[in-house]
């Protein structure tokens, strides 16, 4: 949030420096990010004089140009060229010296120069208002005052001032202080306690009375809860134009480009009270009634930025008596009902509206403005009528209108301010030390927090309407505590601690296996649990039903639960390649979410994703490139790392795979792994090959704790492995062959492993060709050729059988 110092100054006359005002602001808790310095005019026209015109001849050269000597307020004129076809004898202009810096429209600078034009020299430029920065014309240089004295700086002429900008880093609970009054307000509390005292001065409203009743607009409010207060006044006669230069130069300041004298003035009083205001043109309101209503799911509406929504039955609308929408209440206006050059009569709403709701239809429509900045947090339901009155009289001033109703004021059920009771040993407790009692009292005066009793154990207090954070003791102490300065409180040099017992086996687990991964090469990743709900349309494991739908969503592709870490693991990956960083090696612990039956299931999960090269391109070194077999020993030493052993290798069942593999301990999963499919890749913008692993993190948790060994012979005969390279059709997968195989064969086959997958030039269409080993071991005896090589025919017989394998 951009607070202007200047600005601050109309409230507490101070003369602190803006560096010494901000670390107090810090200090209150209103953290101050940065201080940036602003110009009314860009160069503030550093260089620029007062120059007096002493001659002006025809340039001897070009006959639109003009030959003059002018007075600088030094000794010797100065000779200039100008093409200004108004310049003439005896002026006073301003005039750019050599060397000052002047800027465009678009804030680009360019640097005057000494030079020649047309074979005469030229020691400056006589400026027109556009050339710097003081208006748009350029047919002619301006003329000034006749009494200015010759080089007196253009800066003292024209009143140009100089801002700082305080960048606060505000807190949502802060909501007093979303305006520059609050702040001054919270300033003027710290001040008290550095001892200077400052009277905070508010803009008065004692001059607002009714022109002439002339347009009365009645208001309705469906539900008062949606809309506790509405206020609105109807003003005529009011003329569109630019607004007065100190208007414009307070929102340049704060960000704002300034439009028009009655949004500027809505826009101001907003920045100046914290009170969100709105401006219809009262012509385009039918019925001359307003009403604060819902409107049916699906009803269509174009906001002020052409965009044409469609509305949810939650959102707040204001309507005209024909219920047709003006403005989405608290977030955004309508493109059709706004002040435009042509309006003349206005309706000016100030209103209350529900945060919650306000905010559920912000992010709804992806809308973020200074209204529903505000609305959200909570403003002070009695700021709405003076704001009102402020920016009517500005209105009245600076569009020169004519205020044409008593105020409508929508408040049946007033809210009442809150009441808390403070315990001084709870707040000595909570703060650590003993404030004196007068001191806490001033500070609770300084914050406008009424004393209603006392006793000797405590005060009893009303908390202002605009603290809409303040409502319990805690909060009470904390302004206490943050006023009075948290560097005051005494610390003692004693340093107490206690050692725990942590027998936490999960965590040490976690540990052993990030060690192990970081150690070969990984980086710890840890994505965001909410994604996009269009990832569940890439695979049909993934259920819609099981979804963990957001209510008040962030964004759109922030809108549910994630139900796998492969999307978030994807979105990282993309993102380094995009970024020229092709060889990754990322592993996140994370959890998925899950709803069954109106219940929801979180799990827990390691992943590991692989991709590029194994290592670092070295000169002393080949490049490798990851594969499936480079991943699965990765996987395997994890798994042996955390005491698990014995594996049991299946085809995977997940449909996110190319070709996968579970590996499991008797019925218990422990992981599933394999390439990515290519069209799952696509969806993020992946050429090049990825490798993902999805370890079950609560399977490894309790197979890790088994302190249980078993102890078995090995086995005294050799094992026989035997490699077949078969060609097959497109769409057969590795699950296929590896049942078969086993069908066939059931006493002697111990692995099969698919160890190369080829699809490319060289195969007839529609086909692939994979390596498959097979490994064979008697327990028993030596296996012999002949026996080896009948098993071997009897697997190829029948992959050739049930699957028209051929062997390459």
């Amino acid at each position: 949030m951009k607070i202007s110092y200047n600005w601050l100054q109309q409230f507490l006359k101070i003369d602190w420096e803006a560096t010494k005002t901000g670390e107090l602001l810090t200090d209150l808790g209103l953290e101050v990010e940065g201080i940036e310095t602003k110009e009314s005019i860009k160069g503030s026209l550093k260089g620029v004089v007062v120059g007096e015109v002493l001659t002006c001849i025809q340039h001897p050269n070009a006959d639109r140009l003009k030959l003059t000597t002018v007075n600088l307020g030094d000794e010797k004129p100065v000779q200039i060229v100008c093409g200004a076809p108004n310049v003439a004898a005896g002026q006073k202009v301003p005039v750019a010296t050599v060397g000052t810096m002047l800027y465009d429209e678009k804030g680009e600078g360019f640097k005057i120069k000494k030079g020649k034009i047309r074979g005469e020299e030229s020691h400056g430029m006589i400026c027109a208002e556009d050339e710097l920065g003081l208006g748009k014309s350029h047919d002619g240089i301006m003329i000034l005052d006749n009494k200015l004295k010759p080089g007196t700086p253009a800066s003292e002429v024209f009143n140009i001032e100089t801002d700082y900008v305080f960048e606060i880093g505000l807190t949502p609970n802060r909501s007093d202080a979303m305006s520059h009054y609050g702040v001054a307000r919270d300033l003027r509390a710290g001040l008290i306690q550095q001892d200077v005292k400052k009277e905070l001065i508010s803009p008065s409203v004692s001059d607002f009375h009714v022109d002439e009743r002339t347009l009365r607009f009645d208001v309705e409010v469906e539900d008062k809860d949606l809309a506790p207060r509405y206020c609105g006044i109807t003003i005529t006669d009011a003329t569109i134009k630019d607004s007065p230069e100190w208007i414009q130069n307070r929102l340049k300041a704060i960000g704002i480009t300034p439009k028009n004298n009655v949004v500027d003035i809505t826009n101001y009083v907003l920045h100046e009270l914290g009170q969100p205001l709105h401006a219809f043109d009262a012509q385009k309101v039918k019925g001359n009634k307003i009403k604060v209503k819902t409107l049916k799911d699906g009803t269509k509406f174009t906001t002020l930025d052409e965009v044409e929504r469609t509305l949810s039955s939650e959102d707040i609308m204001i309507c005209d008596a024909d219920s047709n929408p003006l403005c989405i209440a608290g977030v955004f206006g309508g493109l059709n009902s706004g002040v435009t050059e042509n309006t003349t009569s206005i309706f000016l709403e100030s209103a209350y509206f529900n945060p919650v709701s306000v905010r559920k239809t912000a992010k709804r429509h992806g809308l973020n403005t200074d209204a529903s900045f505000r609305f959200e947090r909570g403003i002070d339901i009695n700021m709405t009528e003076y704001a009102l009155k402020r920016a009517a009289l500005l209105i009245e001033e600076y569009a020169d209108g004519k205020l044409a109703s008593d105020v409508s004021d929508f408040y049946p059920v007033k809210i009442e301010d809150f009441q808390v009771f403070l315990s001084y040993e709870n707040a000595y407790r909570l703060i650590g030390q003993e404030i004196p009692k007068d001191t806490i009292k001033n500070i609770l005066a300084s914050l406008e927090i009424k004393i209603n009793s006392e006793t000797e154990g405590g005060l009893g207090l009303t908390i202002p309407s605009y603290r809409t954070d303040v409502q319990r003791e805690a909060d009470i102490i904390e302004e206490i505590l943050r006023v009075f300065g948290y560097n005051n409180i005494e610390f003692s040099n004693k340093l107490n601690t206690s050692i725990t017992f942590n027998s936490d086996t999960n965590t040490k687990v976690e540990n052993i296996i990030a060690n192990h991964l970081s150690a070969l090469g990984f980086n710890e990743t840890m994505a965001n649990s909410l994604t996009k709900s269009d990832y569940i349309n890439l695979s049909e494991n993934i259920k819609e039903d099981a979804n963990v739908v957001m209510l008040n969503p962030l964004s759109n592709d922030l809108g549910i639960m994630r139900q796998s870490l492969l999307f978030s693991g994807l979105e990282s990956i993309s993102y380094n390649i995009n970024r020229k960083n092709n060889s990754l090696k990322f592993y996140e612990f994370g959890k998925t979410y899950h709803k069954f039956n109106d219940k929801y299931q979180e799990d827990k999960h390691l992943t590991l994703f692989v991709t590029g090269n194994r290592a670092k391109e070295s000169w002393n070194s080949n490049n490798s490139i990851s594969d499936f077999f480079y991943l699965k020993g990765i996987i395997t030493t994890v798994l042996q790392r955390v005491g698990v052993s014995k594996i049991k290798t299946s085809p995977s069942k997940s449909d996110i795979f190319s070709e996968g593999i579970t590996l499991s301990l008797g019925k218990i999963k422990l992981v599933d792994f394999g390439v990515v499919k290519r069209s799952i890749l696509k969806e993020f913008g992946i050429k090049q090959e990825v490798l993902f692993a999805d370890f079950n993190l609560e399977n490894l948790y309790n197979l890790s704790g088994n302190k249980k060994i078993k102890v078995s012979e090995l086995p005294k005969f050799p094992s026989v492995k035997r490699d077949l390279a078969l060609l097959l059709d497109h769409n057969i997968a590795f699950k296929e062959v590896y049942n078969l195989a086993f069908q066939s064969e059931r006493n002697l086959l111990k692995e099969v492993d698919l160890f190369d997958v080829y699809e490319g030039d060289n195969l007839p269409e529609g086909k692939k060709s994979y390596a498959v080993s097979f490994l064979l071991q008697d327990e028993n005896k030596t296996l012999e050729d002949k026996q080896i090589d009948k098993i071997m025919q009897k697997l190829q017989q029948t992959f050739e059988k049930n699957l028209d394998a051929v062997l390459r």
